[in-house]
């Protein structure tokens, strides 16, 4: 399963957004390094193609899909070189596949600040700079290994040489080495090294509840914005105080409390849709009357690969996959009218399953 890593300075909300997302009881003590180990949450992923689905073919219960989240302990200035939880947060958060940066937007005399003052932009200026000198560390490392096979014109090596240099030049001239122009070939040679400045990212600016309507009301959210546009990351905002009061009502519960607040949607909501997005995973789904389920699979699969999400015995024998769209069977209103209507497709080996497909595969082991 992929995995995001909500990261962030101490104090910004961090652990009180990862107890809405598991609706677990983490530490979330007013204090560093309140959370000294990483804590691992399974959710949900809410997806309204479920109701319809639901509504048509009337299943004995439904399953949606889940996502991973991570809960690291706050970085401090200076944990490239150990300081606070130092290099225990690094190994930490180079295990996961994306990274949901928390910046604190609200102003709170309770709550302290690691630096005494609210700025998100120095925030993930702070947390930029530790992750760039961690990478420099294992490329400066790594680097003078590879001299040697250069000499020795070894292909893998000059190309992962190249690669790593690039990297390296990007980091020193304050380029985000996720613009820079890396081959395939060359991203898996480099794929050991997990770099923690190549890992898709999103920002999260935490809010007050009362500006969460019109969240661009709050100057450090704009400032966010504007930082953001420069390496083109997705913002979302989210107040993690309200996501914790909302995390134990039910989801039309929920959806009456935000409207309360003048919102359609929770925060955690669009925050977990732009994780599962930014890691390039899509949804199919089985349907039957014993149970509708949602399944996850990273966009480009081909429908044995898909097949085996469910059991590997799925893929090791699969024959074909019978396959509908959601907008098809919704527009048919049924899967006998959709076969009527010549909408239900047989795919083989080499078809390749496109978000909201509804598949019923066929195997023999």
């Amino acid at each position: 399963m992929l995995k995001a890593g909500i990261v962030g300075l101490p104090n910004v909300g961090k652990s009180t957004l990862f107890n809405a997302i598991t609706k677990q009881e983490v530490l979330a003590a007013n204090y560093p390094f309140a959370t000294i180990e990483p804590n691992v949450g399974v959710v949900l992923v809410q997806d309204e193609r479920l109701n319809e689905l639901e509504k048509i073919i009337n299943p004995q219960k439904v399953i949606p899909t889940t996502f991973e989240f991570t809960d690291i302990a706050g970085l401090v200035k200076g944990a490239s070189k150990g300081e606070g939880l130092g290099n225990k947060f690094l190994s930490h958060i180079r295990e996961v596949d994306a990274i949901c940066h928390v910046v604190r937007c609200f102003n709170d005399d309770v709550v302290t600040h690691v630096n005494n003052k609210i700025d998100p932009v120095d925030d993930l200026e702070t947390i930029k700079t530790e992750l760039y000198i961690a990478d420099l560390e294992q490329i400066d490392r790594r680097l003078p290994r590879l001299e040697k096979l250069v000499k020795q014109n070894d292909r893998d090596g000059v190309l992962e040489y190249e690669t790593l240099s690039k990297i390296k030049d990007a980091i020193i001239n304050d380029i985000d080495p996720k613009t820079i122009d890396l081959s395939d070939e060359a991203l898996k040679l480099i794929k050991n090294f997990n770099m923690l400045s190549l890992k898709p990212a999103i920002f999260v600016g935490n809010v007050a509840d009362t500006e969460l309507k019109d969240p661009k009301s709050n100057k450090h959210y704009l400032d966010l914005l504007e930082y953001a546009k420069k390496s083109n990351t997705i913002v979302v905002p989210i107040s993690a105080q309200l996501e914790m009061e909302i995390a134990h009502l039910d989801y039309s519960d929920q959806l009456m409390f935000l409207e309360e607040y003048g919102i359609k949607e929770s925060g955690l909501n669009k925050l977990i849709k732009e994780a599962y997005n930014l890691l390039g995973l899509r949804t199919y789904f089985t349907a039957g009357v014993k149970e509708v389920r949602a399944w996850t699979f990273v966009d480009g699969m081909k429908a044995p690969a898909c097949a085996g999400v469910i059991h590997t015995d799925f893929e090791r024998g699969f024959i074909a996959a019978e396959t509908i769209s959601y907008d098809d069977l919704i527009s048919a209103g049924s899967r006998q009218k959709a076969k009527e209507l010549g909408k239900v497709r047989i795919e083989g080996k080499e078809y390749i399953v496109k978000d909201g497909d509804i598949i019923n595969f066929r195997f023999n082991v």
